[in-house]
C-alpha cells in the first residue's frame, strides 16, 4: 500500500510502498477513505513531541471502512464505516483509567504518534477505540470531527459554562467549537494573527460578534478563553482579558514557553489549565452532538502524496478550516 512515512523528525514525509498491516486480536483493518491533517501531526513531523515511533505513519483523524476483523472483534463487521481518533489504546488498570480519566493513562498508545496512523491506504486500529460516525457527514467532512472536533469539545467543557467565550487561533478546532458555542447560546470573540483579516472574516461568518488580532483587547471581559494557537505569549494576554474567576484553557498538545507575568493577572481565582488527549466518552458525546448543532466542517482536500504541502500550508497559516488527505 502507499503511505506517507516520517523517518526522522524535522524532515519531509516520504511516499513509500509498505505492506498492508494485519489486524491482531481485538483489532480491525480499515481502508482509509479520508484523514484529516491536524496541528498535532505537524508537531510530530517537526519534532516538537518527544519519542515518536520511527518510522511512523502520521494521521489520527481517520475515516475509513472495516475490511478485516481481528480475533474477538464483535463491535464492528466488515464494511462498517468507522472513525479512528488520537487515543489508540489505554492500559485499563492504572489509577487514571480506573478513575474515569483514561486520557491521562500511564501506558497509552496514540494514533499517528506511537501507532501508525492514517496517512496511508490502510491502517489497523483497536476496535474498542474506533467509533461509528454520523451518517450526516461524508467521509472527508467527517475527518476533522475526530480531533479538531473532539479536542475542541473537551476544551469547551473544561472551560465551564461562561457566556463570553474567546478563542485564540481560528483554525480547524476553532471553527468547529465556534458552532457548538453558538448552539449553546454563548457570545463568541475570535482572536487571530494580527492582520489576518481572512481568518477574522471566517470567524464572523460562524457567529463571532467580534474578531481581531491577538494583540487586541476584546470589547467585553471574557468568562472563558480557549487557546488553540501554540503560542505561550497568549496565556498572559488571555488572562488580562478575563473576568474574576475566569478560565483559560490551553487546547494544544504543544506550546511555546509561557512568559512570566504578574501574579495580579492570575489573582481573583482565575484558572489556567491544559487539555490532554480525550476520553472515549468525549467521542461518544461529541459525535452525537455534532449533527444536532449541526456542525459543518470547512475543508480543503489534498491527495495523499501532497501531505507535505498540506502540512506546510497549516504551518504557515494558509488554510481556512481543515485540510483532509484523500488516499
Amino acid at each position: 500500500m502507499r503511505a506517507m512515512v516520517l523517518e526522522k523528525p524535522g524532515t519531509e514525509l516520504k511516499l513509500l510502498d509498505v505492506p498492508v498491516p494485519k489486524p491482531g486480536p481485538g483489532e480491525v483493518l480499515v481502508r482509509v477513505a479520508a484523514c484529516g491533517v491536524c496541528r498535532t501531526d505537524l508537531h510530530v513531523v517537526d519534532g516538537d513531541l518527544p519519542d515518536p515511533k520511527l518510522p511512523i505513519i502520521p494521521g489520527h483523524e481517520i475515516v475509513g471502512y472495516v475490511t478485516e476483523l481481528g480475533e474477538g472483534v464483535e463491535k464492528f463487521k466488515e464494511g462498517d464505516r468507522v472513525g479512528i481518533p488520537w487515543l489508540g489504546r489505554t492500559c485499563g488498570h492504572c489509577r487514571y483509567c480506573l478513575s474515569g480519566r483514561e486520557n491521562l493513562c500511564e501506558s497509552p498508545g496514540f494514533t499517528g504518534y506511537t501507532i501508525d496512523g492514517g496517512y496511508a491506504e490502510f491502517t489497523v486500529a483497536h476496535a474498542d477505540y474506533c467509533f461509528p460516525l454520523p451518517m450526516d457527514y461524508d467521509d472527508a467532512s467527517a475527518a476533522p470531527l475526530l480531533c479538531a472536533g473532539l479536542i475542541g469539545y473537551r476544551s469547551l467543557k473544561l472551560g465551564g459554562p461562561g457566556q463570553a467565550l474567546g478563542i485564540y487561533g481560528f483554525g480547524a478546532a476553532a471553527h468547529i467549537v465556534a458552532q457548538v458555542a453558538k448552539f449553546e447560546r454563548r457570545r463568541l470573540f475570535a482572536f487571530t494573527r494580527p492582520g489576518d483579516t481572512a481568518a477574522q472574516d471566517f470567524a464572523r461568518s460562524l457567529g463571532a460578534e467580534w474578531a481581531g488580532g491577538s494583540d487586541e483587547a476584546p470589547p467585553v471581559p471574557l468568562d472563558v478563553a480557549i487557546i488553540f494557537a501554540p503560542v505561550g505569549e497568549l496565556v498572559p494576554a488571555a488572562l488580562k482579558a478575563m473576568v474574576k474567576g475566569g478560565t483559560v484553557v490551553c487546547g494544544g498538545i504543544h506550546m511555546s514557553d509561557i512568559p512570566s507575568f504578574p501574579y495580579e493577572l492570575l489573582w481573583h481565582e482565575r484558572v489556567v489549565r491544559s487539555v490532554a488527549n480525550l476520553t472515549r466518552d468525549d467521542a461518544t458525546e461529541f459525535l452525537e452532538l455534532a449533527p444536532q448543532v449541526p456542525v459543518k466542517t470547512t475543508i480543503e482536500t489534498f491527495r495523499l502524496e501532497d501531505a507535505n504541502e498540506a502540512l506546510a500550508r497549516l504551518r504557515e497559516g494558509r488554510l481556512t478550516g481543515a485540510a483532509v488527505l484523500i488516499p
